[in-house]
C-alpha cells in the first residue's frame, strides 16, 4: 500500500459532476474529491481487505444473533418499546442491502475495525462510480477493488423478487443535504436497473394517515429505502407507528443493533483478541494506553476524542472507548479505508484521508488501484 502523486485530469470537475458528484468541492473551496493523488495496492493486500470485511460481517451477524437471543438491548441505548420489533425483524431475516466498515490498514498488519457504518453509509457514489471512471481513464491497464455498483443492482434484484410485481420503492433522505440527495438518487438508479419503480421523497414528506404511511400523493408506502438514521426515525412523531410493521425498510430494524458504536465493546467481548478488532470497553479504565472516546451515535467523526495514555475520559453516558489504531500516514495525510459490504459480500473499498487523525465530513476522497 502506498500513496502516489498523479496529475489530475484538467476537466475533472465536469467529469465527476456528470456522474452525480456535484459536491466535489466544499463551501470553503477545499476539494472533497482529490485526484492529485491515488493509493496503490497489491493483489495480496486486496485479498486481505476482502477477507477482513467478510470476517467482520460474519462476526456482526453473530453479535446480532446473540443480542436477540439475550433479549436485552439496554446497553445499546435503544428505546425498550422497540426491542420486540427489532427481534422479530432479525428472526424473520428482513433483508439488508449494504454497509461500510471503516478500517485502519497499512499493508503491514491486519485490517482493524474502527467502526461499522451499518445504517446510513455515504461516500457511495464516489466509491462505486466516480473512482471507477477515473480508473478507466487514468489507469486503464490496472484494476480496482470495486464491484459495488454491480452488487447493488444484484441485491436490489433479489429484493425485487420478494415483493409484489406492482410494488413501488420509496426512497427518502434529507434532500437539503447535497450528499444525501445524490446518494438517494444513486440508490434509486441501481434499484430501477433491478426492476423497481422508484419514488423519491424528502424524509419530511412521509405522512401517516391513521392506517398507513403515505407519500405526498397519498400513495401507501410499502417498501422504503431511508438514508436517515434509525435513532432519529424512532424519535419522530410517527415513530411508534413503525411497530405496525406495514413497511419493509432498508436498512431493516435489526441493523439498529450494529448501527451504533456500542457494538464495538460487544464484539470485543465476543471475539477477544481477534486480529481484525481493536480492544474496546464501556469505560476508560477498560483500555490501557491511548484510546479513542466515541459516542454511541454520530457521523463523520462527530464527538470522537483521542485520549493520550493516562488521560481520563469524559465520564459522559453513551460513550465507548477503543484502543487507538496507528493510521497509515502518507505525505502528511492519515488514510482510512472504507470496506463495503453489499448483500453480505465484500464489494470494494473507498479511501478517505485527512491531515488530522480523525476523519470528518471534510476529509478527502482519494481513488485507488491495484495491479
Amino acid at each position: 500500500m502506498r500513496r502516489e502523486s498523479i496529475a489530475p485530469r484538467p476537466d475533472w470537475p465536469a467529469k465527476v459532476e456528470a456522474l452525480g458528484l456535484d459536491f466535489h468541492t466544499g463551501e470553503d473551496g477545499e476539494p472533497y474529491w482529490w485526484e492529485a493523488a491515488c493509493y496503490a495496492f497489491s493483489a495480496a493486500e486486496v485479498d486481505e481487505l476482502e477477507a477482513a470485511a467478510e470476517a467482520l460481517h460474519g462476526m456482526c451477524l453473530d453479535a446480532v444473533d446473540r443480542l436477540v437471543e439475550a433479549g436485552d438491548f439496554s446497553r445499546l441505548d435503544i428505546p425498550e418499546p422497540y426491542w420486540d420489533w427489532i427481534a422479530r425483524s432479525w428472526r424473520r431475516r428482513d433483508p439488508d442491502v449494504y454497509g461500510r466498515f471503516d478500517l485502519a490498514y497499512d499493508g503491514a498488519g491486519p485490517p482493524r475495525l474502527l467502526e461499522y457504518n451499518a445504517d446510513t453509509p455515504t461516500a457511495l457514489i464516489e466509491a462505486a462510480v466516480v473512482q471507477w471512471y477515473w480508473l478507466e481513464e487514468r489507469m486503464p491497464d490496472a484494476d480496482q477493488f470495486n464491484s459495488i455498483h454491480e452488487k447493488l443492482i444484484a441485491r436490489w434484484r433479489e429484493l425485487r423478487a420478494l415483493a409484489p410485481r406492482s410494488a413501488a420503492l420509496h426512497l427518502a433522505g434529507v434532500f437539503a443535504e447535497p450528499e444525501d440527495r445524490r446518494t438517494v438518487e444513486y440508490m434509486q438508479d441501481v434499484a430501477q436497473q433491478a426492476g423497481w419503480r422508484g419514488v423519491p421523497l424528502d424524509i419530511a414528506e412521509i405522512g401517516w394517515n391513521g392506517r398507513a404511511f403515505t407519500d405526498l400523493s397519498e400513495l401507501p408506502i410499502r417498501f422504503l429505502f431511508k438514508l436517515y438514521p434509525w435513532e432519529w426515525l424512532l424519535r419522530e412523531e410517527f415513530g411508534p407507528h413503525l411497530l405496525s410493521d406495514l413497511v419493509g425498510i432498508v436498512e431493516p430494524p435489526w441493523k439498529m443493533l450494529l448501527a451504533n458504536k456500542a457494538i464495538l465493546p460487544i464484539l470485543w467481548e465476543m471475539f477477544p483478541g481477534h486480529p481484525n478488532l481493536l480492544p474496546a470497553a464501556w469505560s476508560r479504565d477498560g483500555i490501557a494506553g491511548a484510546c479513542a472516546e466515541k459516542p454511541f451515535y454520530g457521523r463523520e467523526g462527530d464527538g470522537v476524542r483521542l485520549l493520550a495514555a493516562g488521560e481520563p475520559g469524559s465520564g459522559a453516558a453513551g460513550r465507548v472507548y477503543q484502543a487507538q489504531a496507528a493510521l497509515p500516514r502518507f505525505d502528511g495525510r492519515h488514510a482510512v479505508i472504507g470496506a463495503w459490504i453489499v448483500g453480505g459480500k465484500a464489494a470494494g473499498i473507498g479511501i478517505r484521508e485527512d491531515s488530522a487523525p480523525v476523519t470528518t465530513n471534510k476529509s478527502r476522497f482519494v481513488p485507488h488501484y491495484f495491479r
